[in-house]
Order: C-alpha cells, then structure tokens, then sequence
C-alpha cells in the first residue's frame, strides 16, 4: 500500500506557492503522493481564494522529484477534453511521469455546473465523461484520431507530443450506484466515495464488482480514503484494508479540524494541517 494526500484547492489551500511549499514537507515526510480535489465553487457561501489544480500541480511538480500527482476528482464533462488532453500531457512530461488522472460525474453540480450554464443532469454528464475520456485516449496516443459522438466531434487530428508514459486514470463513484464502476474496470483505478468509512465490507463489494467487469489482467489501483493518527487504532484500521486497496489517501480538509461546513467562515488551523503532514504517513 501506498500513502498520499487529499487537498482541497481552496482556502488555506487556495494558492499554487502554498500547495508547492505543502508538497516539499509532503515528499520529505515519506508521502507517496498528493491529489487535489477540482472546484471553481465548493457552495453559496464559498469566499474563499481557489486555485485552478493544473496551475498548482506544475508548481508542485517543479518542487519534487517523486510524488506521485494529479486530481480527485476532475469532472470531465465541465472540461473541454482536447485542452485536458494537451494540459495533462504537458504536466505527465514536465514532472517525467507522476501524473494520475482521477475523473468523475463532479458534486456538487450546483456551483461547479449550474452557476455556469452547463449541464447538471446526471446522464448527460455521464455521457459527456464517457466521450470525453474516449477523446482523452484518442489525444493522448499520438497518431491522428478523429472522433463523432453525441457531445463531442473531432476532426483527424494528431497531439504531439505523446505523453513520456501512459497517464493513469482513476474513476470516482458512490456505492452502490454500478455504472461507475463499470467504467472504472475499463480503466487503471477506483476511488469509491466513503471511503473507509464506508467499511471493509462495501470496499470490497466495489473491488469484486469491477473485477468481475475488467477484461485487462494489468495492475488496478483501489483507493481507500481516511484519516488517520499515529496510533494503534489508526494502524490497525489501515492495516485492515490492505489486502484489497492499493492506496490510502488522507483526508487534509478543513472539515477534519473543525472548520465551519459548508460557511467555511472559520478561520482554517493551517498549523494542525502541516502538523499532520509533516507526521507522514501511518504504516501499519
């Protein structure tokens, strides 16, 4: 099992310098990863600075040589997939291979969907993730594609350059809705929303299910989401779920130190979440 970070990118968070400077203490604290959640606007109330999560991961890429990086969650159909495939193959080269693409339908659609005129209706997002991930592959392999679907129209075209290795992608879902998780076995990982708070048994209902759908016998990554202290309780909770995540992701969010949900009007304890940080990771 592998140990990473999961961070907003608002608020304390909000700045690209800031992430950077978090991600240095990260690598030198025995992380394997850090991933950024992907919001223009969190809810109503939100004031706070954000920052766009492609302009961060550069600047963290630049500040670290191992790390593995990328987005939790990307709602792709909010995206233009031609302009994800040429950002995300830039950053896969510039940081020489540690990017992982996380993707998904995207919650709340309020205020990352409706606010701006797009599309918030489930099934429609669905297929725009769907078609827009075909898009991403098509782009990402070098040689001319061209592509006619619902959503999305190509005209032959070929992106170069292609990317130094292949971009991982991720699919998030919530149990124990399938669709999700059919996509997420044509593909490189699962992200199961809950988490591990969710229990070791649902955990496992969503490993079986997408194995039971996959046709590639190459390696699948499963993520398990906490929180975590340096202590038994937490080292046995992890070391529980081993066997069947590849990935546990700590929840650094301003929810876990007591901030003010959804108003997020308290001010965030920046020192108790680089304390937790520079902790590293719990390893059973």
């Amino acid at each position: 099992m592998r140990f990473g970070l999961h961070l907003p990118n608002f608020g304390a968070f909000g700045s690209a310098e800031v992430l950077a400077d978090l991600a240095v203490l990260a690598e030198g604290a025995g992380w394997d990863g850090l991933f950024l959640w992907d919001h223009l606007l969190f809810c109503e109330l939100d004031r706070n600075d954000h920052v766009d999560p492609w302009i961060a991961l550069t600047a963290i890429a630049a500040e670290t040589s191992t790390l593995r990086i990328g987005t939790l969650v990307t709602p792709l159909a909010r995206r233009r997939p031609w302009e994800l495939a040429r950002q995300t193959v830039s950053l896969q080269n510039f940081s020489k291979g540690r990017l992982v693409l996380g993707v998904g339908l995207g919650d709340p659609t309020e205020w990352d969907f409706r606010h701006f005129g797009d599309p918030t209706d489930p099934r429609i997002r669905a297929e725009q993730l769907d078609e827009g991930l075909q898009v991403l592959e098509g782009l990402w392999s070098g040689e001319q594609f061209a592509f006619d679907g619902a959503h999305y129209r190509l005209e032959p075209v070929t992106f170069l350059p292609a990317p130094v290795a292949p971009i991982p992608v991720w699919v998030g879902g919530a149990w124990p809705h399938r669709r999700p998780f059919r996509r997420a076995a044509r593909y490189q990982g699962v992200v199961p929303f809950g988490g591990a708070a969710a229990g070791r048994q649902e955990l496992q209902d969503v490993v079986d299910y997408v194995r039971a759908h996959r046709s590639s016998d190459e390696a699948f990554d499963v993520v398990v989401s906490g929180r975590s202290e340096h202590d038994a309780d937490s080292a046995d909770r992890i070391a529980g779920f081993q066997d069947i995540g590849t990935w546990w992701l700590e929840d650094i969010s301003p929810l876990r130190f007591g901030v003010d949900w959804p108003a997020l009007a308290d001010p965030w304890d920046t020192a108790a979440l680089a304390d937790r940080i520079a902790a590293g990771p719990v390893v059973p």
